[in-house]
């Protein structure tokens, strides 16, 4: 039997995490912790295979939890579990210890395949974050725009035009860089937001940060 941690200020949250977990033999919920001091109370008298930790979570210090809680229970698995997309904090999390990173917008069934994936001795990684991390390695420098990937497939151009809007070019300005027309640069801009259900330039911009792209 997998024992489990649920680690999260949001009571909904847990619940609807237990469900999920009501779903998956062999595995049950021995413990919750709504902030920082009941986990930490919780670590001293429980023995738990899993911890799913928001790293949100009053009295969790982010990241900088991940060595603290691991030095605590040195087999214990971390699943992060968290609104945060960011491509350095999902590195960040993974070199700190977590065995596995899971996004608050995921599919529910995902949680399933993480808990499965993390049995196995496998790092788990949410599938609209694989990206973040390029071929597994923490640490690698940022991607260029001929290597990153997106998870919704963008072509070579699409992936040029998308790091010059990050950097806040204009229609014009992107024209001239590229060598095509301004109305060609604004039909690729268009096309993006169509492709990436996205309604702006700061959307999209935005949207190029999330996938790590330079954009200085």
């Amino acid at each position: 039997m997998l024992t489990a941690i649920l680690a999260d200020d949001h009571a909904i949250v847990r619940e609807g995490l237990k469900l999920l977990i009501s779903a998956i033999d062999g595995v049950s919920v021995i413990g919750e912790a709504a902030d920082g001091d009941a986990l930490t109370k919780l670590l001293r008298v429980t023995h738990a295979d899993l911890l799913v930790l928001d790293l949100g979570m009053p009295g969790v210090a982010g990241i900088q939890a991940i060595p603290d809680i691991k030095a605590a229970a040195p087999r214990m698995k971390i699943l992060v579990l968290t609104a945060n997309v960011e491509p350095r904090t999902v590195r960040a999390a993974l070199a700190a210890g977590a065995s596995g990173y899971l996004t608050k917008d995921g599919e529910p069934e995902e949680f399933a395949d993480a808990v499965a994936a993390l049995q196995r001795g496998e790092t788990y990684l949410a599938r609209t974050i694989r990206f973040a991390i390029g071929d597994g390695s923490c640490g690698e420098p940022p991607p260029d725009s001929r290597t990153v990937v997106s998870p919704i497939p963008l072509t070579r151009r699409e992936r040029q035009v998308l790091s010059l809007i990050a950097q806040g070019m204009t229609a014009r300005a992107m024209a001239e860089r590229l060598g095509i027309s301004p109305l060609t640069a604004r039909k690729h801009r268009e096309n993006l937001m169509g492709k990436l259900n996205l309604h702006s330039a700061a959307e999209l911009a935005a949207y190029a940060v999330r996938l790590g792209l330079p954009t200085g």
